[in-house]
């Protein structure tokens, strides 16, 4: 009789189904649809938006690696996806050279500057965003009408506006955001119209139908850490009842905080960047619920309607400290948590 065979092996022993290229692979088949809507909404101008900021985020990245001897990362899809959700924050008409120069400094600082994927405390498109908030602020405000006729046919008109020129004046095309209507004017969008996409605004913050089936697919494929959102979502939405009991003439309904602006996209798909998140399991809730609160207040007291790309940055700011006390006790210690 043969004796059993005992093979020994070093660890890891437990191996990740899904690999890196894998999973943002996926989170770009899932930002497909948010794109398709932003295009059917905007029309020719999103599309050269996100095909500009998608592209010199991946020449940015690959520049880079050149520049440090480093072998090439663009096929790990990262560089795709901050381009994607880099022209998703941004206003349709905004000039395409502006874009270009966003999508730079999001992955130069957003990315590289810490050493790459995995490195990064900050989600670099929001990095981009933030930049072309600061460097072009009267551009990155101004807003244009859904479901224009020519949109297929006709650049809106700053789109292709020479670098560093004033883009030409878009009056015609201009309107407000539901956000803007509400925090300048007391105007409420109906829920129905925020919940199906059909109002103006960034390129993706109009569908948040869209953007929960696409948040499903991610965690139905173990892509995507559900706790995350949920405390994003759970976060502003309770904060925005507690306001909304206190004065209800005053202040939005939660739906409206929730289904406004650009909180369901950043739920899914920026709050929940695997670099810039916690890890531990009491962690991710309380960087969840911190982003949601912090949104919900830099929307009803700042300046400026919106709060969710400040409010994500500053969760970021804050996950090293989240999980140095949150980290589980080691077993047979006692004392502080993680110590």
């Amino acid at each position: 009789m043969t004796p059993p065979r005992i093979e020994l092996k070093s660890s890891p022993h437990m191996k990740q189904a899904s690999s890196v290229e894998q999973i943002m692979r996926n989170v770009v088949l899932a930002l497909l649809p948010v794109c398709g809507f932003a295009v059917y909404h905007f029309g020719i101008s999103a599309l050269a938006l996100m095909a500009t900021t998608t592209l010199v985020c991946v020449l940015t990245e690959q520049l880079f690696n050149r520049l440090s001897g480093k072998p090439s990362t663009i096929s790990d899809y990262s560089a795709v996806i901050t381009g994607l959700l880099l022209a998703l924050t941004l206003p349709p008409a905004f000039p395409l050279w502006m874009a270009a120069l966003s999508g730079f400094f999001a992955i130069s600082l957003g990315k590289m500057l810490f050493g790459g994927l995995g490195f990064n405390p900050f989600n670099p498109a929001l990095i981009g965003r933030a930049f072309a908030t600061a460097a072009f602020p009267e551009a990155s405000s101004t807003w244009t009408q859904a479901g224009l006729p020519e949109r297929f046919s006709e650049f809106l008109p700053s789109t292709l506006a020479l670098p560093f020129t004033t883009p030409a004046s878009v009056d015609a095309y201009t309107t407000a955001t539901p956000l803007g209507d509400w925090k300048f004017g007391d105007v409420h969008a109906p829920a129905w119209d925020l919940f199906t996409g059909m109002t103006p605004g960034s390129l993706g913050e109009t569908s948040a139908l869209i953007i929960l089936l696409a948040g499903l697919y991610l965690i139905a494929r173990r892509m995507l850490d559900w706790r995350i959102p949920a405390a994003v979502l759970g976060g502003a939405f309770v904060t925005a009842a507690l306001f909304y009991a206190v004065d209800p003439d005053h202040f939005p309904t939660p739906w409206f905080v929730l289904l406004s602006g650009g909180m369901m996209l950043g739920a899914v798909f920026m709050a929940s960047d695997m670099s810039s998140s916690p890890v531990t399991p009491a962690g991710v809730w309380i960087y969840g619920l911190l982003i949601g609160f912090l949104a919900v207040i830099i929307r009803f007291f700042g300046g400026l309607p919106e709060g969710v790309m400040y409010a994500i940055l500053l969760g970021n700011a804050m996950v090293p400290l989240i999980e140095r006390y949150t980290q589980p006790r080691t077993y047979g210690k006692r004392g502080r948590r993680g110590v």
